[in-house]
């Protein structure tokens, strides 16, 4: 049994942030639920498509580091590890952002990951290379079975 988990919105949550960023930069009412599908719902349906990628891009990259883990996430890859379980983290995020400015987002993520202490051997001691990224429109799955 090998285990995947994915990155984006299971172990990183963006809604605070998503909604922060969306109302600073005047793309949302500061009313609308902080959830990052209420942000995407509504610039979608206002016709920002394009707004609503290059929010993605941001918080994707620079905006990253601002957003928390998910409450057990941590505790449940201690405990995966401890037991010895192959455990493996994947992403099918592009390197860079469709629109707006150029940021590497796959390393965006690695930094996330090596603040939250996911590749430290005394905090989680997931391998680097148990973080796999596909290609957009490639199959996670096909990352776990090779």
């Amino acid at each position: 049994m090998v285990i995947g988990v994915d990155f984006d919105n299971t172990i990183v949550c963006y809604d605070d942030l998503f909604h922060r960023i969306a109302v600073e930069r005047g793309l949302v009412p500061s009313g609308l639920e902080p959830r990052k599908n209420e942000v995407r719902d509504f610039l979608r349906n206002a016709g920002q498509e394009t707004a609503w990628t290059e929010l993605q891009g941001y918080v994707y990259g620079p905006g990253m580091a601002e957003a928390p883990v998910f409450s057990g996430a941590i505790e449940f890859f201690v405990r995966a590890k401890r037991s010895e379980l192959p455990i493996y983290i994947i992403s099918h995020k592009t390197r860079n952002p469709v629109v707006g400015p150029a940021h590497d987002l796959h390393q965006a993520a690695r930094d996330w990951l090596a603040r939250h202490g996911f590749f430290d051997r005394v905090k989680i001691g997931l391998p680097p290379s148990e973080y796999s990224l596909a290609p957009l429109g490639g199959k996670k799955s096909a990352t776990l079975s090779g």
